[in-house]
C-alpha cells in the first residue's frame, strides 16, 4: 500500500466512524484504512448507558453506520486488530503480528478506557465496568428484580446504570467519595437536583464513601467492604470511577502528552501529519482559551470533521462548546458550555427546580458560562447562542420564563 494518498485511523468509536466519513465527504479520493481494536465496527457508546442498558433500542441501533456503508464508500476496516506502536518517523503503524502499515495522514481516535479498582477483591467476576458492547450486555444481565446492586462512582456511568438497575426492580446503592454525585462536575445547586432525583427513585446514597474491599469467595463479590466498617451486600458490583484517555500509543510515538494527546485548535498533535480526536484529545480551544479535554458523546461526533479537514490542507477549527446530555428515569437534561469548581459566581435558575423542570445558568458577573434544561426542550441552541454572544445579562431576565431566551442576545 503506496503512503502518498493513504489515510489511517486507529480507533473504533464514534470518532473514528465519522472521520471516514468526514473525509470522503470532503473530497478524500484515496484508501483510507480504519483499525479498530474490537470485532465490531464503529458504534456510538452513549447507548451502552442509556437505551440498549434499559432493553430500548436494539443492537442495530448503536452502530455508527451500516454494515455495507463501508463497502460502498471504500473504507477498510481492519476489526480486532491492535496497532501496537506509531512510528512517526517512517509514517508507519504496527500492527500485532508485526505487520507494518504506512501512512500519509494518520488520525488517532483511541478513546479511553475505565479507572480500574485497586483494592482487594477488584478481580471477581462480578465487578462490572462500562465501556464496551459487551459490558452493556452484562450489566443488563445483571439487572434483575431484587437483585442487590452497589454502585461505585456518583458519576455520569455511575448514576446512569443506577438508574438503569432500579429501573429494573434491582435494589441500589450508589457509593460517593464527595457529599454529592456530580458535585464537581455541576456544583451543589445542580448536584442536590440528581441526588433528590435518585433518592425519590428508592437509589440509596451513601457519600464519603471510601471502599476498604470487595468481598466474595471462589472468584465471585458478595459485597463491598467500607473504611467505617459497613459491609453492604451485592449481587453485582458496577464501577464507574472514571476514565483514562488512551494515550499509550501517542506517548511512545514521542507526541505531547498532557492528560490526552495534545493537539492545537485544528486537531493536529506534535507530530506532523497526525491527528487526534474525541475522548483522547486534550485540544486547545480557542473560545475558552485554553486546553480541554472533553469526555462526551458530542466531541466525538463534531470533533472529526475539524479533524479530517485538516487531513485534507484546510484550515479548519474547533470551537464549539463542549455539550452533553443524560436520561435518568423521567428527567432529561442538556448541558452546554465550560465552567469549574470555583470558576463561576452563581447559579440562576429559571423554571421550577422543585418539580425538576428548569433551565440553570451558570454566571461570572453578568455573563453566562454555562447553561443547562432540565426536562425543557428546544433551548440549548439558544442557551449556547447566549454563552458565544458574551453579552451582560440581567439575572432577573434570565429567570423570567416570560422572557425569551433569544430576545437577549445582542
Amino acid at each position: 500500500m503506496s503512503p502518498v494518498n493513504n489515510f489511517v485511523i486507529v480507533g473504533g468509536g464514534l470518532a473514528a466512524g465519522r472521520a471516514a466519513e468526514a473525509l470522503r465527504e470532503h473530497g478524500h479520493r484515496g484508501p483510507i484504512l480504519l483499525i479498530g481494536d474490537e470485532q465490531d465496527r464503529p458504534y456510538v457508546r452513549p447507548p451502552l448507558s442509556k437505551g440498549y442498558l434499559l432493553g430500548k433500542e436494539e443492537r442495530d441501533s448503536i452502530y455508527v453506520h451500516p454494515e455495507d456503508w463501508y463497502r460502498e464508500h471504500e473504507v477498510d476496516l481492519l476489526l480486532g486488530t491492535s496497532v501496537t506502536a506509531v512510528d512517526a518517523r517512517a509514517r508507519q503503524v504496527e500492527l500485532d503480528g508485526g505487520r507494518r502499515v504506512p501512512y500519509a495522514k494518520l488520525l488517532l481516535a483511541t478513546g479511553s478506557s475505565p479507572r480500574r479498582l485497586s483494592v482487594p477483591g477488584a478481580e471477581f467476576d462480578n465487578v462490572l465496568y462500562l465501556r464496551r458492547v459487551g459490558d452493556s450486555q452484562r450489566l443488563k444481565t445483571a439487572f434483575t428484580e431484587g437483585a442487590r446492586i452497589v454502585v461505585i462512582g456518583g458519576g455520569w456511568i455511575g448514576l446512569e446504570t443506577a438508574a438503569a438497575a432500579r429501573t429494573a426492580g434491582a435494589e441500589v446503592t450508589v457509593l460517593e467519595h464527595s457529599e454529592l454525585p456530580l458535585l464537581k462536575v455541576l456544583g451543589r445547586e445542580a448536584a442536590e437536583v440528581f441526588a433528590g432525583l435518585h433518592q425519590d427513585h428508592g437509589v440509596r446514597l451513601h457519600p464519603r464513601a471510601e471502599v476498604e474491599r470487595i468481598t466474595g469467595s471462589d472468584g465471585h463479590a458478595d459485597g463491598v467492604l467500607l473504611a467505617d466498617g459497613a459491609h453492604l451486600p451485592a449481587d453485582a458490583v458496577v464501577v464507574g470511577v472514571g476514565i483514562t484517555p488512551n494515550v499509550h500509543l501517542a506517548q511512545e510515538a514521542g507526541l505531547e502528552v498532557r492528560n490526552g494527546i495534545v493537539t492545537d485548535e485544528h486537531l493536529r498533535t506534535s507530530g506532523a501529519d497526525i491527528y487526534a480526536a474525541g475522548d483522547v484529545a486534550n485540544a486547545y480551544h480557542p473560545r475558552l482559551g485554553r486546553h480541554l479535554r472533553v469526555e462526551h458523546w458530542a466531541n466525538a461526533l463534531h470533533q472529526p470533521r475539524t479533524a479530517a479537514l485538516g487531513m485534507l490542507g484546510e484550515d479548519a477549527v474547533f470551537d464549539r462548546l463542549p455539550y452533553f446530555y443524560t436520561d435518568q428515569y423521567d428527567l432529561g437534561m442538556e448541558y452546554t458550555g465550560y465552567t469549574e469548581p470555583g470558576g463561576y459566581d452563581r447559579v440562576v435558575f429559571r423554571g421550577q427546580v422543585a418539580e425538576r423542570r428548569f433551565i440553570a445558568f451558570w454566571m461570572s458577573g453578568n455573563r453566562v458560562l454555562a447553561g443547562m434544561s432540565v426536562n425543557v426542550w428546544d433551548v440549548i441552541d439558544s442557551i449556547r447562542a447566549l454563552i458565544e454572544s458574551g453579552s451582560d445579562v440581567d439575572d432577573t431576565l434570565l429567570a423570567d420564563p416570560a422572557v425569551a431566551l433569544d430576545s437577549l442576545l445582542p
